[in-house]
């Protein structure tokens, strides 16, 4: 197959993945709040969420991860010299870590399953936004290519991530707000 084809498939198969990643942990987020719900609204609400869970873990996301690895192994096969490049070291060893938020996501799948809702709300919203530093991360590495580049690359990332914890701690503070003149409107 030409070596194109095999990159495009590979980009599709990486943006399922990710579509799949920051989906999934708005629904743990969703399902976690749903417990806060009255029954049968708690009920009705995590039995819904834990089917979208379901659903989209086994048909989007363990699909994108492996069709990314497929695709991305396969063209590494096709130019071996792309694994002497540093940014392509860098790249790997991110992905490495995606891999290993894809488990992390696996395992709280697996407790929302069973009824264990142990990550709060917030713990998984900064949770969520650990997937979109790896994002930039690799789109970075990917476009750039280059040592010094590299490194504005990484601090922009950094940058980035710390710019998403600014932002959620910001909504967590909002949302705070609005619960309390909720508390207090139902007290009144």
């Amino acid at each position: 197959m030409d070596y194109l084809y095999i990159k495009a498939f590979h980009i599709i198969f990486v943006v399922c993945w990710f579509a799949a990643l920051f989906y999934m942990v708005r629904l743990f987020i969703y399902a976690s709040e749903a417990q806060q719900k009255e029954e049968p609204v708690k009920k009705i609400l995590t039995d819904q969420l834990l089917l979208m869970q379901k659903k989209l873990w086994y048909i989007i996301g363990w699909p994108g991860l492996i069709g990314t690895f497929i695709f991305g192994w396969w063209m590494i096969f096709e130019i071996p010299a792309l694994l002497s490049q540093p940014w392509m070291v860098l790249k790997l060893i991110v992905v490495g870590l995606l891999f290993l938020y894809h488990l992390r996501c696996e395992m709280i799948f697996k407790q929302q399953k069973q009824g264990i809702f142990k990550d709060s709300s917030l713990r998984l919203r900064l949770f969520n936004e650990l997937a979109t530093v790896f994002l930039v991360a690799i789109v970075f590495l990917v476009v750039v290519k280059s040592q010094g580049s590299l490194v504005w690359g990484i601090l922009g990332t950094i940058f980035f991530g710390a710019l998403l914890m600014l932002f959620v701690t910001i909504y967590k503070g909002i949302k705070k707000k609005e619960e309390l003149k909720s508390e207090e409107k139902k007290n009144a």
